[in-house]
Formats: structure tokens, sequence, C-alpha cells
């Protein structure tokens, strides 16, 4: 088992099955672009008139990735229950912040963009300008980046899988092309109506691995081939989970992630979560699909559906594979020693354990992760090329045919340098990493002042997300053995030096525009001068008085999301007296979240 192994023999009802997901997709994405092009705001946005747990499901599909999956793969088998705090670096529980307040603060703006969104909080003015061109600058960077990292995912994956004796390159590249051939053609209307007949397809495939684990690999057997507090979700500063006696290649891995101060690692990455989190989302699908909600309640209810609905089959999946290749694959592991690349682990493990007629299920749902993920961040990007660049600054005079047409020429464009970049690349974790722990790091210190403190400006805004983002790109380069977690305080620091700096050397923005958005967005933070002056001008406005219940609703929700990651690996592990105190945990937290959240929703 090495990374030369050809692809597995698939049957004919397998390879049917497969052409069939493919060619429907295709069908139904073209199918429903009939709708996407009368303007900007239905290509991109659906025209605002989605159902809120239609988005949410499309919004789960997307992050229902393949890469991510087999990362997640990886992880549940080295590190066993205590893989459910590692999604932390993402973080996973920023959709808890937007369930419980963001969301409904960013779609009052009524927006089309993240960019967009910023005259809002910051005007017209020349430095509104300048952090409206960082905000696109940002968005078409992670794109790339998110490209790159669908590449490399699906190119491991379907040299593996898919028939053919051709290099993971050309498979990807194969793939790219269908799925950006109904990303173009059918916009917003295209990608969501594709990602909920992907989600239902990777459902069940994933309920299938685990049914499939379940009734291949004893208590007793995975017992016998892990070692002590594997299957605890518990831990103290340091990991003590030792590998070294059992599979040598598992603690050399382990070793290498860095993970043996697992305590300090967490805390990090819970640091980092919550002020990733407070900031808001990033310019990407999340936040585009928060801005084609209906009304402001409908996009928090949007943002709970996500974790709803993605954690339990997503992780019966990732249990299941990690559970069989723990008790069958455990001495090809150990023969190849520190050359198995742990990245394999998913797509050796389908080839392995799924029975006939199973596998081209599995393998179509898959591929539906892999091209909802990228068909999702492939919409998301070019409006902020062709809305707030060319239409704003270039040419603002042309039919809205035209600016449909151009989004579909840039989503081209930014297919092909997203591509060359994963031709570079040769690692999952590494562009994982680097999205996450590094890109991402620089975008939080202006994010969370923009929503929290009244006198921060555009300038400021401007400046802290070009101090933020040239140092997470400069970082990597000079500091290559640093690690992104490790590198994000450091990227902290340099965004919010920048933001304060920015801001204070700089006049405020105008009253009007800081009252109008108080007024409209309803923020909690430092706003004291202004609600008074909101008050002063309409004495019948509330303000915001509910900070203390967001604060307690987000660890309540927190709790809630752990139980659906916990909850499905549980079973599949048969631990039970985890299964039922997540059940139970899980129980009492609705009820908690249904009286104190969503019994409060309001637009």
């Amino acid at each position: 088992m090495d990374n030369g192994q050809t692809a597995m023999q698939l049957g004919w009802l397998d390879g049917g099955v497969i052409v069939a997901y493919l060619l429907g997709t295709l069908w139904l994405g073209l199918w429903v672009s009939r709708r996407a092009g009368a303007n900007l705001q239905e290509y991109f946005l659906a025209g605002k008139t989605m159902p809120w747990w239609l988005l949410g499901i499309s919004n789960a599909s997307g992050m229902f990735d393949i890469a991510g999956t087999m990362w997640l793969v990886t992880v549940c088998f080295l590190y066993g229950l205590k893989s459910a705090w590692l999604p932390w670096v993402w973080p996973i529980f920023n959709q808890v912040f937007l369930m419980v307040y963001l969301s409904a603060w960013l779609r009052r703006s009524n927006a089309l963009t993240g960019a967009d969104w910023l005259k809002s909080r910051f005007g017209d003015g020349p430095g509104s300008l300048w952090c409206q061109g960082v905000v696109v600058l940002f968005a078409v960077v992670s794109a790339v980046g998110f490209v790159a990292y669908g590449f490399q995912g699906i190119g491991k994956f379907a040299a593996v899988f898919l028939p053919w004796d051709l290099s993971s390159d050309t498979y990807a590249l194969i793939i790219f092309a269908l799925t950006t051939l109904y990303v173009i053609k059918g916009g917003m209307y295209g990608v969501v109506m594709t990602e909920l007949l992907q989600f239902i397809l990777m459902t069940l495939a994933a309920v299938a691995v685990g049914i499939i684990a379940m009734q291949q690999v004893s208590p007793e057997q995975l017992a016998a081939v892990i070692p002590a507090g594997w299957d605890s979700l518990w831990f103290g500063w340091n990991l003590d989970l030792d590998w070294s006696a059992q599979l040598p290649a598992a603690a050399a891995q382990i070793e290498k992630d860095g993970m043996q101060l697992f305590g300090i690692m967490i805390m990090l990455m819970l640091c980092k979560g919550v002020l990733f989190s407070m900031a808001g989302p990033v310019p990407n699908y999340d936040m585009q699909r928060i801005l084609a909600a209906k009304s402001p309640s409908e996009a928090a209810k949007m943002s709970a559906v996500v974790s709803l609905v993605m954690f339990i089959p997503r992780y019966l999946m990732v249990a299941g594979f990690a559970v069989l290749a723990l008790v069958y694959l455990r001495p090809e592991i150990a023969a190849a020693g520190s050359n198995f690349d742990f990245e394999r682990l998913l797509p050796v493990a389908i080839e392995r354990f799924v029975p006939a007629g199973l596998a081209g299920l599995l393998i179509a749902g898959l591929l539906a992760a892999f091209m909802s993920t990228f068909s999702a961040s492939l919409n998301a990007a070019p409006v902020y090329l062709v809305h707030d660049v060319y239409r704003k600054f270039i040419n603002p005079n042309r039919s809205e045919q035209f600016y449909v047409s151009l989004s579909r020429y840039v989503a081209v464009a930014l297919v092909v340098v997203g591509t060359l970049l994963g031709l570079m690349l040769n690692s999952i974790n590494d562009i994982m990493q680097w999205i996450f722990g590094a890109l991402f790091g620089g975008y939080a210190a202006a994010n969370l002042l923009k929503w929290h403190w009244w006198r921060f400006n555009s300038w400021g805004y401007a400046a802290g997300m070009l101090t933020g983002l040239i140092a997470s790109l400069a970082l990597p380069l000079l500091y290559p053995e640093l690690p992104p977690l490790q590198a994000f305080p450091y990227l902290l620091v340099a965004g919010l030096v920048g933001s304060v700096a920015g801001t204070l050397l700089t006049k405020p923005e105008p009253d009007a525009v800081l009252c109008q958005f108080y007024k409209q967005v309803r923020p909690w933070g430092v706003w004291g001068p202004i609600a008074a002056k909101v008050q002063a001008a309409d004495p019948g406005f509330v303000p915001d008085q509910t900070p203390g219940r967001d604060a307690l609703n987000i660890l309540v929700g927190m709790a809630w999301q752990l139980c659906l990651v916990v909850w499905p690996i549980c079973l599949v592990i048969r631990q039970w007296s985890g299964f039922w105190a997540a059940t139970a945990l899980f129980a009492l937290t609705s009820l908690w979240l249904y009286r104190f959240w969503y019994k409060t929703l309001k637009d």
C-alpha cells in the first residue's frame, strides 16, 4: 500500500451509479440555470427567496468536503475520541456564534457581498474604498486557496477509486471542469439545488459506512488495537496516548503534528477560535448564504441547521472508516512505517471494506462532498471582482446580463489560478493549515473590532486587514517550520497593531454613518457615545440589551454542537457511557436553546 497504488476495479453497477450521479448533477445544475441570469442578486443570492432550511442544508453540504473528511479520518484514527476537539482549529463552533447573534447582525445590512456590507459600517469615503478593496483581495486569495485545497483532495481520492489509470492531477482537472460548468451556468440556484441532492447522497453513504463498521468490528477487536485513553474524550496538559508499542508510525505522526502538549494546543485553538468567531464569517460561501436569507431571523436559523444536519452523518463515516482501518489495516501501516501517508486512510479503507453495490454510492457521495465545497467556494468569489471592482470603479453602466456573463469568466479564471497552485502543493494538511491557521488568522483583529468598537474606522480596518494579510502570507516564507496555529498570536498582534494605529491616526467616521449602522444592526460592545446620540434623536429606540444572554447561549451552543460530534463516534465504537451522556446533554442544551435563543429571535 503506497502512493503508487493502482485504481480499484469497480463493477458495472458501481460504475453506473457514479456516472448517473455525475450526469444527474450536471443536468440539475443546468436545468435551474434558467433562473440564474436576470441580475447579480439572482445569480449570486438566488434573489433572497430560498427558505432557511434549504440554505442551511446547502451550507452544510458545502462544508462536508472530501479533503476535510480525509483529515478527520486521519485524526480520528490517531487521537480517537479526543479528535472531537481538533476541528476547533477551523473553528467549527463559529456556526454557534453565527446562529446566536452574528448572522442576524450581518443580514440586517441587506448587502450583496462582504465588501458591500462595509459601506453600511464605514460609509463611502476614501478609507471605505480602501477597506472594501482589501476585502476583495482577501476573498480572491482565500477562494484560490480553497480551489487548491480541493484540487489536492479530489486528486488523491479519484486516483484510488475511479477505474481508469490516470494521474491524480488528471482526475482533478476532469472533475474541476465538470463542476465549473454547472456552477458558472446555474449560479447560486444551481449550486443550492445540486447541493441538496449531494447532501442526501452523502448522508446515505455516511450512514452505510457507520453500519458496516459496527457490523465488522466488535468492541473487543477495537480494544485490542488501541492505546489506553483512545476512547476517552478528556485530556490533561499532555496527550498521554502512547502508540509506540502498538503502531510506531502513529506515534511518529502525532509527534510530527506537534500535539504532545494536547491541553495547550486545545487552549490555543479555543482562544483563536473565539476571536475568529467573534470576527464573523470570512467573505466566502458561508457569508453568501447568510446574505441570501429572507430575513435576519431566518439567517440565524439557517446557521443552526448547518450544525444540526452535518455532524452526525459526517462523523458516522469518519468513525466508521477510522475503526475499520485500525483493526484491519494496522499491519500494513506498521510495515510501511514512516513512509505511510495517513491522508490516504480514507480512500484505502473504502477500497478494502465497502462491499460491491455500495461502493458506487459511497464514491458518488464523496464526489458530491468535493463538488459541493468546490462549487460553493467558486460561486461566492467572482461577485467581489465584478460587483465591488469592475462595476463600481471601471464600468458601472453595463447591463445586468453583462455583469452575470463577466462573473462566469472570472470564475473560470479563479479555477485556473487555483489549479496551478494545487499542482505546486503536495499535502492537503499543508493547504488546510495555511488557510485556517495563517490566512484566516490575519483576518481576526480588524473584523472583531468592526462589530464592537464605535471608534474603529475604515482606515483602521484597511490597515488591520492589510497588515494581517501580509503577515499571513509572509510567515510561511520567513519561518516555514512555525506551525500555523502557533503563528496565530503573531498574526493577531500584527492585525491589531495595524487596526488600532490606522484608527487613532485618522478621524472617526461621520456620526450619521455610525448612528445609521448602530440603529440598523444594533450590535453590542463599546458603542456608548453612538448609542446616546441615537437615543437622543429617537427616544423610542431600544438598544440591544442581551450580550450576557448571547454569551451564555454561545457556551450552551458549543456544548450542544460538541454532542453532535461525540454522539456518532461513541455509537460506532460502542462507548455507551459517552453515548448516553452525549444524548442527555444534547436534549438539555436543545431545550435551553429553544427557550433562550429560538423563542427570542427577531428581525
